[in-house]
């Protein structure tokens, strides 16, 4: 009797990864998990405004992400990233990736651009002021 695999079929490969857009779309009896931090999907200009989280705490931590960017780095520059990291684990007990750090580290050089403006940290480093 001959071995063979049991690969993946095409439609196990190439199946839609995001949840369904309602509960209509679910299967009858279950609804779509949503996590504790999920938003309704569509709000009005007010509610946006009401909903709008704080600044710093706009990175989008650990879910799956759509879009992808490359960012070429020295080596110092990553060894620093590599022993922050490190360093969050040892000394905090937080445990990130890379990924999830520079995230963070953007996130918190965006809202400091949005409330300091010119006075900002990001400015004044590509100012060299």
């Amino acid at each position: 009797m001959p071995r063979r695999v049991s690969l993946p079929s095409a439609d196990d490969l190439f199946r839609p990864t995001a949840a369904p857009e309602g509960p209509e779309s679910a299967p009858a009896g279950e609804q779509p998990a949503q996590s504790p931090s999920a938003q309704p999907a569509r709000l009005s200009a007010t509610e946006a405004e009401q909903e709008k989280e704080p600044a710093a705490e706009r990175s989008s931590g650990r879910v799956r992400h759509d879009e992808k960017m490359t960012v070429y780095v020295t080596a110092d520059e990553l060894l620093e990233l590599e022993h922050a990291r490190l360093a969050l684990r040892r000394v905090h007990g937080v445990a990130v990736d890379r990924g999830r750090l520079v995230r963070e580290a953007v996130a918190i050089a965006l809202s400091d651009l949005e409330a300091r403006g010119e006075d900002s940290v990001i400015v004044r480093r590509l100012t060299g002021s």
